[in-house]
């Protein structure tokens, strides 16, 4: 699976020379981050704009018709960016990273329930922008990094912040969980 900065989504396949599918076009806003969930049957998509689309992977383009392929679900999650999430155990909780105008930058939405009444629960932290998370379920621990060099540990059970750390002087980009959840990386811009 491909995101580019044109905003289009491409599906490839091992042995062809050729994509698949296109899940999406040229012409929308920059992917910023693509993940598929634990069990490889939905795929999401958020963007620059601050929107999130969920795909299901088994769909199949009908060469007859040239019908592509539409999201099941799309919602604005965060309303200037939308940097990264990740899929919270079933696959229907996601939590969100970006940057909103009220500092809501790390964000819990139930997919189940109609997209105005999703939002599970905000947190205020990056007061300039979340840019990205990790999970660790056994922990059930949302991780995030953000703009200014700080990594922020929530509580997802208790729904609060427990920790929040200067790891670096720069955005953090990239965060990483050991297996054994005892321990975590985080990489900077620098």
């Amino acid at each position: 699976l491909t995101g580019a900065q044109d905003g289009s989504v491409r599906m490839f396949e091992w042995g062809h020379a050729q994509q698949i599918t296109c899940f999406r076009s040229g012409g929308n806003s920059r992917v910023t981050r693509m993940r598929f969930n634990y069990q490889g049957n939905k795929f999401g998509i958020v963007d620059a704009d601050g929107y999130i689309s969920l795909y299901q992977t088994n769909w199949k383009c009908c060469p007859l018709t040239g019908t592509s392929p539409k999201p099941y679900l799309t919602w604005q999650c965060h309303n200037k960016t939308a940097n990264d999430f990740v899929f919270i155990s079933s696959s229907s909780l996601i939590a969100t990273a970006g940057f909103s105008s009220d500092n809501r930058n790390i964000c819990l939405w139930d997919t189940l329930v109609s997209p105005s009444n999703s939002l599970v629960h905000a947190f205020i932290c990056h007061d300039s922008g979340a840019t990205v998370l990790a999970y660790a379920p056994k922990h059930q621990l949302l991780i995030s990094g953000g703009r200014k060099g700080f990594t922020c540990i929530i509580d997802l059970r208790q729904k609060q912040q427990q920790q929040l750390l200067q790891s670096h002087d720069s955005p953090v980009k990239a965060i990483a969980v050991d297996p054994t959840e005892e321990y975590f990386v985080t990489g900077s811009a620098e």
